[in-house]
């Protein structure tokens, strides 16, 4: 008898039909002898059309009580499912985050899980039910109030329980059938990967591809949590989230990803000492933006300009704060850039070949696309080009690295 914990998305719950889809796929597994936890997300646009509202009540509504309107739209998806599941006789029970004893920090719209209690749940398990959780929520224990996680939360939540009872799979359902080489809307013939290791799948999901929630990944590698990211429309197997050492077939490049909603900000003529650039992110850390490519430049009579990118979402503010910070520390003119993109290209295979980079490079200068900066990893390349060029570059790097359905990439390649 195995214990399988299964996600299910907006699209996969987005009307009362679908959602009776999922209870029949839930109740045919639990028949073949299988303990079920499912997690669900908000129907489709419920999340959006809550904001919608909050924001029509008051332009900046009170981050807690955001939270409180948010965390109806899980509700509603995991009652309506234990009443389609009772109806064709499958024994489910609704929790929602505080009642399946997520816990969590409290920091509201964003929360990041800190514990999770196990012991109701496996007692509704052991009683023969299917325990069905609302997605994307938890509860801060010092005060209790309820919280959520962001945006793809529903993914770490049920990836958190998988890891916390143990499961021997975490199932992610979605409206396509796994991860993909490239976003298939963008390149048509993108192949679908049957496995991707833990870092590759971090990678692709901190550089823009969407099929996971980055918290979800790091729970996953962190726990060892198998993920099988799938279909709800299809019966077909998808791709497996696994340790890097169970993937016999390492492919130099596994993938390209693109991610639109960055924006760039440099800081001029700033003095070039020791403790200057903790003045400088300091603020920014602290209001909650996230920084990521970070680009200083050689000093030059004791000045240097310091580049960094941000989430597009968070550049009116951030160059808001570091405008005050150039004047609190002596520095020149901030300037930035709201119309540009990150394009990368990720692999586990990079590690033993030479030439990855040098490809890259030369695809995008054939293309006549400038990068504006360069960041590495051990297994990722990424390039910061202006947006317009973003569907250009992702098509010729997927071309030129051989990814296309058919094709099996090797180190010939690259030459």
């Amino acid at each position: 008898m195995a214990l399988i914990v299964q996600k299910y998305g907006g699209t996969s719950v987005g009307d009362i039909e679908r959602i009776k889809n999922v209870a029949s796929k839930v109740k045919a597994r639990a028949e073949a002898g299988n303990r079920m936890v499912v997690v669900l997300s908000a129907m489709a646009g419920v999340t959006d059309s809550l904001i919608k509202m909050a924001k029509e009540m008051s332009p900046e509504p009170a981050a807690r009580e955001l939270d409180v309107l948010m965390a109806t739209g899980e509700q509603q998806s995991v009652a309506l499912f234990c009443m389609a599941a009772a109806d064709m006789g499958l024994q489910a029970r609704s929790l929602l985050g505080f009642q399946a004893a997520i816990l969590t920090d409290r920091m509201f719209g964003k929360a990041r899980i800190t514990d999770v209690e196990t012991a109701r749940i496996k007692e509704l398990l052991d009683a023969g039910k299917a325990v069905v959780v609302a997605g994307f929520q938890g509860m801060d224990w010092d005060s209790g109030d309820l919280t959520t996680l962001g945006r793809g939360g529903s993914d770490t939540t049920a990836v958190a329980l998988a890891a916390a009872l143990k499961a021997d799979v975490c199932e992610i359902f979605t409206d396509v059938e796994g991860v993909y080489t490239t976003d298939p809307n963008v390149v048509p013939s993108a192949r679908k990967l049957d496995f991707i290791s833990y870092e590759e799948m971090l990678e692709m999901a901190s550089l823009g591809a969407k099929v996971l929630d980055i918290r979800s990944v790091e729970f996953a590698a962190k726990f060892g949590v198998k993920i099988h990211v799938r279909s709800t429309f299809t019966d077909r197997e998808g791709t497996m989230v696994v340790p890097e050492d169970q993937i016999t077939e390492k492919l130099i490049i596994s993938g390209v990803a693109y991610n639109k909603n960055e924006a760039k900000l440099t800081i001029k003529d700033v003095p070039d000492h020791p403790g200057i650039a903790s003045q400088i992110f300091t603020p920014i850390s602290q209001a909650g933006i996230v920084v990521d490519v970070i680009i200083q430049n050689t000093s030059d009579d004791g000045k240097t300009d310091l580049t960094f990118t941000v989430p597009k979402i968070d550049y009116e503010r951030a160059k808001g704060i570091l405008a005050q910070t150039a004047s609190g520390i002596g520095a020149g003119q901030v300037t930035g850039n709201p119309d540009i993109a990150k394009v990368s290209i990720i692999g586990i295979g990079m590690r033993n070949h030479a030439g990855v980079a040098t490809k890259m490079f030369g695809v995008l200068a054939r293309e006549n696309i400038n990068i504006l900066t360069i960041n590495t990893s051990e297994i990722k390349i990424s390039c910061v080009i202006e947006e317009k060029y973003t569907e250009l570059a992702v098509r010729a790097l997927h071309e030129a690295f051989g990814l296309a359905q058919g094709n099996t990439p090797v180190a010939e390649d690259l030459v």
